[in-house]
């Protein structure tokens, strides 16, 4: 089921259980004009595979870039994050984090 999360994002774990603590797979979706809040995430690297739609993303001091289908974005572990869903249609993308997300490593803010 998908879930709202405070971030402003929806998301469906789509892979994530302590039988495989090395990986965790989750389809999130953001609202068109929507912005995620800034947030990192503790220990853990994120990947955003971009699905539909157009984006722009921001990680740690880096200049905001413009994502689309098929970009992959790299989020080192510890990093502050957040995207804009720059687009008329849903911004899709996978978030695959290494080792799995656990909800304790979730970090509101910069």
């Amino acid at each position: 089921m998908e879930l709202l999360t405070p971030e402003n994002c929806l998301i469906l774990e789509v892979a994530n259980d302590a039988g495989d603590p090395d990986v965790s797979i989750a389809r999130a979706r953001v609202l068109p004009g929507v912005t995620t809040e800034w947030h990192r995430v503790k220990d853990i690297d994120e990947r955003y595979v971009i699905v539909r739609g157009t984006g722009r993303v921001e990680v740690g001091l880096l200049p905001p870039t413009m994502v689309t289908e098929g970009d992959v974005v790299r989020i080192p572990a510890n990093t502050p994050q957040r995207i804009t869903n720059v687009g008329g249609d849903d911004l899709v993308f996978f978030a695959v984090c290494t080792p799995r997300f656990v909800q304790s490593a979730y970090v509101s803010g910069r």
